[in-house]
């Protein structure tokens, strides 16, 4: 039997284009010989569709797109994602996550996804209500056990038991021959590595091969990647569709293999490649053709314009170089060294007359009062007017450059340097926007090498470095990664061996500028706790621990 892979990249509430999707990649596997195809999960509505789903007219267009992708298939099967309503006048949330088994023009069968994640970025039982019961789906002499994404992360591989049902031995125990799983699992390092484990891990227990159709693409601040795969009966991992990469691929199962496919990139090929794609999705699928962002001559802005430049074509990058009063004549010229480099287009303008003018206007309330950082927070929010009324005049998106590090500590000035439509970085610690700029560089020079050499510095006063007020940020990113991540309280990390009062330090810090955050660019998740969607912090609280 062999099965095709639909690894496709739907858009969220675009029926007519996502079944459009579904049917070339159908008709791309029947080529290949399927017998039967999988789409990911929700693959009809893109995911996560989220309230969307309250508008009255949602779900029905969804299914009658579902209708009309029924009409068009023949004799060999697909399976299909889409919102279903649950029963009208019965207790419970009123939709479904569903998959349709659609076949000789018809809808054959319907399975309801029977676990909701409701942690980290997931919110579905919101929404969806689960289902009942676990059965297998008779087709062609063989019992094929169908689930839908999390109803195959057992308790081995979350941190603690979820869930009172485990749908795979429910449906191993009702006899099966093959499991598949229809997925819309979002991507964060060491995800696809986990996958590749569990799933195995999986096969091996029941026996009997997985066929696992992830979805690729991004939708809002979620990056899906992809790497659809199959694990034979004893584990080993025999397939496996590419990373980041819309495609189709036909296999049979059943074929044994020798070895597991070594088709996991390293780590930062895996962050550049997600960082890619998110900005790839979430320009083209808002709409815009082309981007902005400010070019300081330091390292986060010359990484996220060269992710841009991967993502758009050099034609569709535009930067701005904005030099102020303590700005280096180095920084200027390293940001039109990079654009030379990248072929994008970089204009250069002052702020220096724009900051005496502001600072001339506000003589009469400021008057007898010394510089401090409301003087630098003025030249960042020039830069960011500036930069709006770029992205205003040409019809650009703005992208932000902070990384992690400083949108953690609040090292970033709310309406100056954090205005934009995207941040492209901010689930990127300092530490590893050093790493990806020498992947970046790893064949030849994108990035000025003195870009990445020099020590990083805002330049918002005489001789400013970060580290004047940041700790080392190998030091930072570690207490974040503890404080922000694995949640530890000021007395575990100090248990660590760090100095007790850079911790507390950077713990207040965290709390303090939560409000910002609340106000921050959507950013791309790239890491297991991104700011946003996945942390749901109080801006009024006084907890101390």
């Amino acid at each position: 039997m062999k099965i095709g892979i639909a690894q496709i990249n739907p858009v969220v509430g675009d029926f007519p284009g996502n079944a459009k999707r579904i049917l070339a990649a159908y008709r791309e596997c029947l080529d290949g010989g399927a017998d039967l195809v999988l789409t990911p999960e929700l693959s009809l509505v893109g995911y996560p569709p989220r309230d969307l789903v309250f508008k009255s007219q949602f779900v029905p267009k969804c299914l009658q797109a579902l209708d009309y992708l029924a009409g068009e298939i023949d004799t060999v099967p697909v399976v299909v994602g889409y919102v279903d309503h649950h029963h009208p006048g019965r207790p419970g949330k009123p939709f479904r996550n569903a998959a349709a088994w659609l076949e000789g023009g018809g809808i054959r069968h319907r399975v309801w996804k029977t676990l909701l994640p409701t942690y980290d970025v997931f919110d579905e039982r919101r929404y969806f209500q689960p289902g009942e019961t676990c059965a297998p789906i008779e087709w062609n002499d063989q019992r094929i056990g169908l689930t839908i994404c999390e109803d195959i992360w057992t308790e081995d591989y979350l941190q603690r038991p979820f869930y009172e049902r485990d749908p795979v031995d429910e449906l191993a125990a009702a006899g099966i021959d093959l499991l598949v799983n229809i997925s819309a699992s979002p991507f964060h390092l060491g995800k696809p590595d986990t996958r590749r484990a569990m799933i195995g891990g999986i096969a091996r227990r029941i026996r009997k091969p997985v066929v696992y159709c992830n979805t690729v693409g991004a939708n809002d601040q979620l990056v899906f990647d992809g790497h659809s795969l199959i694990a034979a009966a004893n584990g080993r991992i025999v397939e496996q569709l590419p990373g980041f990469t819309e495609t189709c691929r036909v296999f049979d199962p059943f074929a044994a293999a020798e070895n597991d496919t070594p088709v996991i990139a390293d780590e930062a090929t895996q962050l550049h490649d997600a960082l890619v794609t998110g900005v790839r999705d979430y320009v083209t699928k808002c709409g815009f053709a082309s981007v902005c962002l400010g070019l300081s001559g330091g390292i986060d802005s010359a990484v996220t314009a060269a992710i841009a430049v991967e993502a758009l074509g050099p034609e569709n990058v535009n930067g701005l170089t904005m030099p102020g009063p303590y700005s280096s004549r180095g920084s200027v010229e390293d940001s039109l060294a990079l654009a030379r480099s990248l072929g994008m287009r970089c204009e250069e303008v002052s702020i220096a007359t724009a900051f005496e003018a502001i600072k001339q206007t506000m003589r009469p309330v400021f008057d007898g009062k010394p510089e401090d950082v409301t003087e630098e927070n003025m030249q960042a929010r020039i830069r960011g007017l500036m930069l709006m009324a770029l992205s205003n005049k040409e019809n650009h998106l703005l992208l932000t450059t902070g990384n992690k590090s400083e949108l953690a500590v609040g090292y970033c000035t709310i309406y100056g340097d954090m205005n934009g439509g995207l941040a492209v970085i901010s689930d990127l610690p300092k530490t590893r926007v050093y790493q990806l700029a020498r992947h970046i560089n790893r064949t030849r020079e994108i990035i000025p090498w003195n870009t990445i050499d020099k020590p990083p510095s805002a330049e918002l006063r005489p001789g400013q470095k970060d580290q004047d007020t940041l700790p080392p940020y190998d030091i930072l990113d570690a207490i974040l990664e503890l404080y922000v991540e694995q949640h530890m309280s000021a007395e575990e990390i100090t248990a660590r061996g760090f100095d007790e009062n850079t911790v507390r330090w950077v713990q207040r810090r965290v709390d303090l500028n939560e409000w910002k955050r609340h106000q921050a660019a959507p950013g791309l998740r790239v890491t297991s706790k991104a700011f946003g969607i996945g942390r749901r912090m109080p801006i009024v609280q006084r907890f101390v621990g």
